[in-house]
């Protein structure tokens, strides 16, 4: 009996968990559709572009492994040429840095990133709350300047 309540937990254990993500406008706030999700998870460099699912509202649906503790994600334009600059990212020189969420404060209350995108007085008109397994983050397309440097 213990060993079949342990196998059961190991089970549980490794089962996926499944997040609703939605990416949106830094400046105006609208959802945007993309099919290139780029998901990295615990501070791995791999990159998982198949986890996301797009729903028919625009929204993607994303399965972690059930070991997943913290995400960064990312998407792509014009073909996957280009990858959005995601507007909570502290930029500098060279590449913006990552920013990572922990995949329990997502499930149990919902994040919502933070927008750097727009001035602080404008933010406040673009106030989201996300839902128990739900994470909401914002983007912008790469400035002529920017493009020039990743081609």
């Amino acid at each position: 009996m213990f060993c079949l309540a342990a196998f059961c937990g190991c089970l549980c254990a490794q089962t996926g968990k499944t997040i609703t993500v939605r990416m949106l406008n830094g400046k105006t706030g609208k959802l945007i559709a993309t099919s290139n999700f780029l998901v990295r998870i615990d501070h791995e460099q791999t990159v998982h572009a198949d986890w996301v699912v797009q729903n028919e509202d625009g929204t993607g649906k994303l399965t972690l492994p059930g070991s997943a503790a913290a995400l960064s994600i990312k998407a792509t334009y014009d073909g996957a040429m280009y990858v959005y600059v995601n507007c909570d990212a502290a930029t500098g020189k060279g590449n913006p840095t990552d920013r990572w969420y922990g995949v329990s404060e997502i499930l149990t209350s919902g994040v919502v990133a933070a927008n750097g995108c727009v001035k602080p007085k404008d933010a406040a008109k673009l106030k989201f709350v996300a839902k128990p397994g739900e994470f909401v983050f914002f983007v912008r397309k790469l400035n002529p300047l920017e493009q020039i440097e990743e081609d």
